[in-house]
């Protein structure tokens, strides 16, 4: 069987961490025998560390065109400095010896930040299909779940062991990345198979290892190009002239179209366990959004209503009567559970009998409420978020 271009991709990382950690474990042995103060002293064990580090160190591949370069002192070098410096009788002196003794450390630091990044940026988007992958695991599952089975059965939808075998995908493409909260929990109840477990991966285990891995490979840290050096040069030159508030739709794909609106639910309260949902037999090949609605009331206490999100990059169509009817149509997909919002967010407009069609459903005793996110609602939210705006570069 060929192997895949990601799974090369993954081998060539795993060899080079392999390295980097080796080189990690040297460092930390040298460095526990350097001596503090000014001492001359032979150490073999130390010597043939600095040669096994200078070997693993030509081992390491550039990321970026960039690697360190990094000078080992000998304990003599080290001993000799400090003395030196001692005698020059300056702090300032004292502190660039020590600073150069230790330079290694940080430069091995600034290594690993830039690979553990560019691995995340590897993985990134194999990962967000492989937890599509598990939402849909898991509505299938839960199915089973409304059955009435008994809690200490075991689950037997073939769908368990396509769950099993996408959650160890995700382990594979973590690498060493440190696991979220309920990950051996998660692991616990897919070894037991039961009812009672599987209940526990739905409604605890997977929304918190979701939210988890979303928090620490999304770009959270990355940074967004600035096009000045200096913002107060910026505000002196005293800028004038209309304000744009019409976003660049058009810099999106369909897929960052429903990406952003993703973000926009993903980051408000009042919002809770937002997932993609995903239709393999589309025609427009687009996914819906699912995310719960919290509403708590001081009296009534606390509501969830289950919103379904559909996303229609649409630059020169509006959304018709006939769009309307099939879209409609289409939450009956996603149903069980029941689904009480559907919205319809879409970068260009509603026709007139479209809005009068959704009124008119609204004012109905339906249980279902249809909300519309047209291209100026949309507008009108991300104006409050300038972040979003930059990251996904519509202005």
């Amino acid at each position: 069987m060929t192997e895949s271009p990601l799974n090369t991709a993954l081998r060539i990382f795993e060899a080079a961490e392999a390295n980097l950690v080796k080189l990690e474990k040297l460092w930390m042995e040298m460095e526990s025998i350097i001596p503090d103060g000014v001492a001359f002293l032979e150490d073999t064990g130390y010597e043939n560390n600095c040669r096994d580090f200078e070997n693993v160190l030509a081992s390491l591949p550039k990321i970026d065109g960039w690697k360190p370069e990094i000078y080992v002192m000998d304990l003599n070098e080290i001993g000799q400095n400090r003395l030196d410096a001692m005698e020059v009788g300056e702090i300032e002196c004292k502190i660039s010896v020590e600073n150069q003794i230790y330079e290694p450390a940080k430069l091995i630091r600034e290594y690993r930040h830039k690979f553990d990044r560019k691995r995340r940026e590897l993985v990134r988007d194999t990962l967000q299909s492989v937890i599509d992958s598990v939402d849909e695991d898991l509505r299938d599952l839960a199915v089973e779940l409304e059955s009435g089975s008994e809690i200490n059965e075991a689950v037997t939808r073939p769908s368990f062991d396509d769950l099993k075998s996408h959650i160890a995908e995700i382990d594979t493409l973590l690498g060493s990345e440190t696991r979220p909260s309920r990950w051996t929990d998660l692991h616990r109840h897919l070894h037991f198979g039961l009812h009672g477990d599987l209940q526990d991966i739905i409604k605890h285990d997977w929304p918190s290892v979701k939210s988890g891995i979303r928090k620490s490979l999304y770009g959270e840290k990355e940074p967004i190009p600035v096009e000045v050096d200096d913002l107060g040069s910026l505000v002196s030159s005293k800028p004038s002239g209309p304000i744009v508030t019409k976003l660049n739709w058009d810099n999106l794909s369909p897929d960052e179209f429903e990406r952003i609106i993703f973000a926009l639910i993903s980051s408000e309260k009042g919002y809770e366990n937002p997932e993609w949902l995903m239709r393999t037999n589309a025609p427009d090949r687009g996914r819906d959004l699912s995310v719960l609605r919290v509403h708590n009331d001081p009296l009534g206490g606390i509501f969830r209503h289950r919103t379904i999100i559909q996303c229609k990059h649409w630059l020169s169509k509006s959304v018709s009567v006939s769009d309307i009817a099939e879209l409609k149509e289409q939450m009956k997909l996603w149903e069980p559970p029941k689904v009480d919002i559907h919205v319809i967010a879409t970068s260009g407009r509603f026709t007139s009998d479209a809005v009068a069609l959704i009124e008119k459903h609204n004012q109905s005793d339906s249980g279902l409420r249809i909300e519309m996110w047209a291209e100026s609602h949309l507008e009108r939210l991300l104006s409050s978020r300038p972040s979003l705006i930059a990251e996904y570069g519509l202005r």
